[in-house]
């Protein structure tokens, strides 16, 4: 698994774990519901600025994003 697809699949299952909806999380992180799709599905590589604001909206540490699960 490369770590785009690592950190995308790790943000869906801390979203889902939290109840949230991608909707939610997007207005949270300060970005389009289109755009955290397209970083959801590993198909867009999210900068590092958006990744610490995602992980801010998910209220853990960015390197959560990153973990091997």
């Amino acid at each position: 698994m490369n770590l785009r697809d690592r950190v995308a699949l790790n943000i869906q299952e801390l979203r889902r774990a939290r109840g949230l909806s991608q909707e939610e999380l997007a207005h949270r992180a300060d970005v389009s519901r289109g755009h955290m799709g397209k970083v959801e599905n590993a198909k867009f590589a999210a900068s590092l600025d958006l990744l610490e604001r995602i992980a801010k909206a998910l209220n853990v540490d960015p390197e959560e994003l990153f973990a091997k699960r």
